[in-house]
């Protein structure tokens, strides 16, 4: 194997050691050993699980240097070069007289930030991280809490969102040790009772599968992983479960290694899939394609579940050992590989735009929030283009993925050919096509059911956009623009608009005159207001179609909700429908008395 550095990168990376060496001579850590202890595991995380470069990995000698020492930026550039410095300026905690949220919200800011530009600083931050929760023992109680709480909310999402699957499952376990250490050690003592359990059923049925494909050829390995106590604990806290009734507490993993080319991986597993299939019987409906709809963290595989000879339900999962690096490397092993490729695109414009929106702890919750969750899905649209969305998106969340007036102007979904409503919630393989309005549709709900942050961003703006937001109408009396209203404002600086006739407005204004003010409140083409009419009349055939007909394609106005009843041939009609105007309420009104039939038209307000 050819070195990944050269004699003079090697060279450099010995003097940024004896430089780290020599700045923290004085300094030792909790443990009482010397401080120089932590650069150089960090580095040794860089350049062996992380494969980083060698700017990386001086970086990572050098990482605490100009915080914790006299030494200063320009010491380190004069000495290593500009982008080394940069690297260790990066991951420096800056001192501040006033921190914009908390020192912990500034600095993970800072971190992101640097993302625009270069994943590195990240990938060194991270090597940092898991070092210090590997030796996390030595803190205080309160330190360990809020290490291990950062690394929870932070660091391991983010690990995880970057693909390193190794990185992510080190860092929430060794969090979960020390945030609930007892439950930490029931779940780690099932496990492994667990293993001694099945140890030589799981050996037979591994065997079974290794001589399968051993017989056709294949040179592969079958073996068993075990899944770490959060990963356990996670599955348990979903399924609303003990320990005992938790499912796949474990997978197989069958992992071949001679390949001609990437384009046969994908031939193999299959070939596999099929041989093992031909033995074990499946069950249906647990085949998934993880290699043609790959995750965004670039994690592959053929996964299936296989029934063993001893009547149990294995997880199998088929891959390649270029897959199962990936995994464990994520964008530093594929940053050309279109998922994290794409997935790196979008964070950064996220990035850029919530720093621009946000400057207090609402960063990091956006950013966490709608970037660094765990799970994917896969969707398609009717033309068969993959779309990745976070489990528990919507149809909504789909809509802007496509385009933003495509989400602006979504009216319904057809969810695998069945019309849906446009905030049905979307499992994985669904086929989503999203019908529209000409007019923006956007509704202040459907913030509760968007999960994505070009869908909350998106609509965040939008609403803004509409009607000045300090303004609100009347719950009571309902007014709509061109009527007689006033406006009286509240306690807090925002106005409600009142007809002029409505009880509670002619109250306050003889208590609070002086709160009386102008309100702009105009129709305009893209908001639209429901009402409510009540209609009597005498029944006939077909009269119930001539309304809808009349409201909906002589008025062109959309209908919210109907209810009907007759009785001793009397109709008793409510309908709800969405006018811009009072002069769209008028009309329809006035003309609604016209219909063959009808005796009484009146709107409906809240008492």
């Amino acid at each position: 194997m050819e070195p990944r550095v050269s004699k003079e990168q090697l060279q450099l990376i010995k003097e940024a050691f004896d430089f780290a060496n020599e700045a923290h001579k004085e300094q030792k850590r909790k443990t009482g050993q010397p401080y120089i202890i932590h650069p150089i595991a960090v580095a040794r995380i860089a350049a062996e699980e992380l494969k980083l470069d060698a700017n990386s990995v001086m970086a990572a000698f050098l990482h605490d240097v100009v915080e914790d020492t006299p030494f200063t930026k320009e010491d380190i550039e004069k000495h290593f070069g500009t982008d080394v410095a940069n690297l260790v300026d990066i991951v420096t905690k800056k001192e501040k007289k006033q921190y914009i949220a908390s020192k912990q919200v500034d600095n993970y800011k800072q971190l992101l930030e640097s993302f625009d530009y270069d994943i590195r600083a990240l990938m060194v931050k991270i090597a940092d991280r898991l070092h210090n929760m590997r030796t996390l023992a030595s803190m205080r109680p309160d330190k360990q809490m809020k290490i291990a709480g950062e690394t929870d909310y932070f660091y391991a999402p983010l690990a995880n969102r970057l693909g390193l699957f190794d990185v992510k499952t080190d860092l929430e376990n060794l969090a979960f040790q020390y945030r609930c250490e007892e439950q930490y050690a029931d779940i780690d003592a099932g496990l492994k009772r667990d293993v001694e359990e099945n140890k030589k059923r799981l050996e037979r049925f591994t065997n079974h599968i290794t001589d399968i494909l051993k017989a056709n050829g294949i040179d592969a390995t079958a073996e068993v992983y075990y899944r770490r106590p959060y990963s356990i604990w996670r599955r348990m806290n979903n399924a609303n479960c003990d320990f005992k009734h938790v499912e796949n507490r474990y997978y197989v993993r069958v992992t071949f290694t001679h390949c001609e080319g990437l384009e046969n991986e994908k031939s193999i597993c299959l070939k596999i899939y099929s041989l093992l299939t031909d033995v074990f019987k499946e069950k249906p409906q647990s085949f998934y394609n993880w290699i043609d709809a790959g995750k965004e963290n670039s994690y592959q595989c053929i996964k299936v579940m296989l029934l063993s000879e001893e009547g149990v339900w294995e997880d199998v999962q088929i891959c390649s050992q270029r897959m199962v690096e990936i995994s464990k490397l994520g964008c530093m092993a594929e940053l050309q590989g279109s998922n994290i490729h794409d997935w790196m695109t979008r964070f950064r414009e996220v990035l850029k735009d919530i720093a621009k929106q946000a400057n207090d702890i609402s960063f990091l919750e956006s950013v966490v929030s709608t970037t660094l969750y765990y799970d994917d899905i896969m969707v398609f649209t009717p033309e068969g283009k993959a779309i990745i969305l976070p489990k528990g998106a919507t149809a909504i969340d789909f809509a802007f993925e496509i385009h933003t007036d495509t989400g602006l102007h979504a009216r319904f979904a057809r969810i695998n050919g069945k019309l849906s409503s446009i905030k049905t919630l979307l499992k994985a393989g669904d086929c989503v096509e999203i019908g529209t309005t000409d007019i923006p549709n956007a509704k202040p709900e459907w913030m509760d059911h968007t999960v994505t942050y070009k869908a909350k961003r998106t609509l965040r703006k939008f609403l803004a956009d509409q009607l000045n937001t300090n303004i609100h109408r009347c719950p009571c009396c309902q007014p709509i623009p061109g009527g007689e209203i006033i406006g009286i404002k509240n306690l807090d600086g925002t106005i409600t608009v009142h007809r002029r006739s409505c009880p509670d407005a002619i109250r306050l204004a003889s208590h609070h005159g002086d709160r009386i003010v102008p309100a702009d409140f105009h129709a305009d083409a893209t908001h639209q207001y429901p009402v409510t009419v009540h209609i009597m009349g005498l029944d006939r055939y077909h009269l119930l179609m001539d309304i809808v007909n009349f409201i909906t394609e002589d008025l062109k106005l959309s209908i919210d909700s109907l209810t009907t009843t007759t009785k001793d041939d009397i109709v008793d009609c409510t309908v709800t429908f969405f006018v811009h105007s009072v002069q769209d309420l008028v009309a329809a009104l006035e003309q609604l008395y016209t219909i063959n039939g009808v005796e009484l038209v009146r709107q409906v307000l809240e008492d």
